[in-house]
């Protein structure tokens, strides 16, 4: 079996789930090695449509038919999903299992499907949906490297990946990539309220945040022979405007903020794992 001919099958029709599907079917992998999967036919019949994919409303025939499943249902129902596949374990052991669910480790998946399942855990973020995704990967250490490399392929129809060597690295990558575009908006937010103060209409000051932001992006993009510090210190001349506002971020210990922002996700993470 070639890497290309692998059928794949979604079970979950959501945002992400169409997101990688419409990223696999624009770099040329095959509509009809793709299976989507929904209790619902909504969702399922706007997928047909726009991809020319085959769908079912029957999980147990999309995995029994697939090489590589997908699980992009809600964590709070994975359990109960798993538990109502009836394709025989043996079957189940010779697929790939992916998961885009948070929070669920490995060996709970390998409870509920068996334990030789080979399971690859990702954490692709919100800008995915947008295909510049940035996805943290980790894989059980029975996932042999062709099926490491064809996660890492799948979902980099979406953006780029990061694969972490231990699990709980997944955790660290929920709080620097899967919940930091709310960072962002965030610090993004607090910029319109200024402009808005300062007289800018909610258009207007909607407008500046945003190019800023993306040609901020854009620069550190395009000038990969810089470090983000020096082009910082490229706009912050010595005694400048720019220098006070640093100084004041400085003196309000943003490292530390952003410390506490990061330890308190990856410690809520933690104890979303023990839950599951």
């Amino acid at each position: 079996m070639t890497e290309s001919n692998r059928t794949i099958a979604f079970i979950g029709a959501g945002n992400m789930s169409a997101s990688i599907i419409a990223g696999l079917v624009k770099s040329g992998y095959a509509a009809d090695k793709i299976i989507a999967a929904n209790p619902s036919t909504g969702k399922l019949d706007v997928l047909k449509e726009k991809y020319a994919i085959n769908t079912t409303q029957d999980n147990n025939q999309a995995v029994a038919q697939a090489d590589v499943v997908v699980l992009a249902v809600k964590p709070q129902m994975m359990a109960d999903m798993l538990n109502a596949l009836t394709v025989d374990k043996a079957s189940l052991n010779k697929k790939l299992f992916i998961s885009i669910a948070a929070g669920i480790p490995v060996a709970r998946f390998q409870q509920l499907i068996s334990q030789e399942a080979a399971i690859v855990r990702t954490m692709p973020n919100t800008p995915s949906l947008l295909g510049l995704g940035l996805t943290g990967l980790y894989a059980a250490a029975n996932v042999s490297d062709a099926d490491k490399q064809f996660t890492d392929t799948l979902m980099s129809a979406v953006g780029k990946t990061v694969w972490v060597e231990s699990e709980d690295g997944i955790n660290n990558i929920t709080a620097l990539a899967g919940s930091a575009p709310a960072y962002f908006f965030l610090f993004m937010e607090g910029l319109v309220k200024q402009a808005e103060k300062l007289g800018f209409s909610a258009d207007e000051a909607k407008l500046i945040v945003e190019q800023v932001a993306n040609g901020s992006a854009q620069m550190v993009q395009q000038n990969s022979d810089k470090t983000i510090t020096e082009l910082r210190q490229q706009v912050t001349s010595k005694g400048g405007t720019t220098a006070a506002a640093i100084a004041s971020f400085e003196s309000n210990n943003l490292d530390s903020v952003i410390q506490q922002a990061v330890e308190a996700c990856i410690n809520r993470a933690e104890e979303m794992a023990k839950q599951m």
